[in-house]
């Protein structure tokens, strides 16, 4: 059934000392079950068609999408903000989007290093309002690193988090992605998606399709939601 979707493309997210601002993109259905604060990766921005193809599949299954940039994207630069700009940004997106929608749940998270920066940001400080983090596709360690230095923050992440992996992901070894999971116990839940890659691509003798691929997660998205909404006082 179509949505009837709003979306607003001319929305400035301020951040900092109030000096530099970056684009925003709500999209929000009608009967919004809660608002996911989603930020891109490192190679592409909030317009990818990977990114697009997220808000959609979102949007119908009910859920609300801010979709914001970092700055160097914003900018057109190639390397990704430090750390604390990043967090910054972050934090004025939360902000931003509980402003926008303010009787509604909001879950943050992001595409690959959109996603490290923001469980960083909440280890550090939690973002007020925020009930959940989404990975899709954590970053662990750069490809044939292995580690697991990466996620030895998400220890101090105290709300449920959910990762959706790629089975052949590079920068998330299965063995080490497992032993992460285990550590954090009940607040992490791991959706592996067969087949694909980092990026969410399957192979063609996989006799799946990339669409197939995002709705598998993204059905685990809305069931992850309803089990942690649930269960929430």
């Amino acid at each position: 059934m179509p949505h009837s979707d709003r979306d607003t493309s001319d929305i400035r997210v301020t951040f900092g000392v109030g000096t530099r601002s970056v684009s925003g993109l709500l999209r929000s259905p009608p009967q919004s079950r809660a608002c996911l604060v989603l930020v891109h990766g490192a190679g592409a921005g909030m317009t990818h068609p990977s990114m697009e193809a997220l808000a959609a599949g979102l949007g119908e299954r009910d859920f609300a999408t801010f979709r914001y940039q970092f700055p160097y994207m914003e900018e057109g630069g190639r390397r990704p903000d430090p750390p604390p700009v990043a967090h910054a940004t972050v934090r004025a997106a939360v902000a931003e989007a509980s402003r926008l929608m303010p009787d509604t749940a909001l879950i943050a998270g992001g595409r690959s290093f959109g996603g490290r920066m923001t469980s960083q940001a909440q280890a550090a400080s939690p973002l007020p309002g925020v009930g959940g983090l989404v990975f899709f596709a954590f970053p662990l360690h750069p490809p044939k690193q292995i580690s697991g230095e990466r996620g030895l923050h998400l220890s101090d992440v105290h709300i449920p988090m959910l990762f959706l992996q790629g089975g052949r992901d590079a920068m998330a070894d299965p063995h080490e992605l497992a032993r992460l999971i285990e550590r954090l116990g009940d607040r992490a839940t791991l959706k592996v998606l067969a087949d694909a890659d980092h990026s969410f691509h399957v192979p063609a003798r996989s006799g799946k399709i990339d669409r197939d691929v995002m709705d598998e997660g993204l059905d685990a998205f809305a069931q992850w939601f309803e089990r942690v909404a649930l269960n929430k006082s």
